[in-house]
């Protein structure tokens, strides 16, 4: 006896086109399912524009920068001071009995700044400076104190542990600062501006 026989001859056969439907829906469903799971770890990958623009030069225009005026920019998410120094700033960086307070007076961590900063002034012009505004203990962001007859010479100091700065960046001795401020690299591209971030061409 065949099947027919025994079911009475009406078993209804499967559709295979069908079937066939079915299972590419399925297999559609699924495929998108993967893809929308994965989707986060691949973009991921790929860095955004505000990633890829983070560590973009910066131009800052210093035309109208004055004596002791400081001016704060963005440079790779970290602030970045630009300041112009008076007469009685450039006096207290280069006087005799400062330079005894200092700890590293001479730049002599080379990692803190680039070759062409290694002098007193820490920059490439003396009236110019250019530091990055963050403590060298923990990370925190010290106050610019200008050279006034009160405060002499003038310091960045860091209220949350005390570190002391001078106006060249360098660290006092006695504070829980290790090294003197961090010099980032710049160039002057004109007599007033600077491209933060791009090393100036050797000559």
């Amino acid at each position: 006896m065949n099947r027919e026989e025994l079911f009475g001859g009406g078993v209804e056969q499967p559709d295979a086109t069908r079937r066939r439907t079915l299972s590419f829906v399925v297999e559609t469903i699924g495929g998108l399912g993967v893809a929308g799971a994965l989707w986060p770890f691949v973009a991921s990958c790929s860095p955004s524009e505000r990633a890829r623009s983070a560590g973009s030069p910066v131009t800052v225009d210093i035309g109208r920068l004055q004596l002791d005026q400081l001016e704060t920019v963005s440079w790779r998410s970290k602030p970045v001071w630009i300041f112009k120094r008076s007469p009685e700033a450039l006096a207290g960086i280069q006087d005799a009995a400062a330079r005894v307070r200092l700890r590293d007076p001479d730049s002599r961590v080379a990692r803190q700044q680039p070759s062409f900063a290694v002098n007193a002034f820490r920059a490439r012009k003396p009236e110019i400076g250019v530091l990055l505004g963050l403590c060298t203990h923990l990370g925190c962001i010290p106050t610019f104190r200008a050279a006034t007859g009160a405060r002499g010479a003038g310091e960045f100091f860091c209220p949350c542990h005390g570190s002391r700065f001078d106006l060249a960046g360098r660290v006092h001795k006695g504070v829980p600062a290790p090294t003197n401020l961090v010099v980032p690299p710049y160039r002057y591209t004109s007599q007033t501006v600077i491209e933060i971030g791009v090393m100036p061409e050797v000559a």
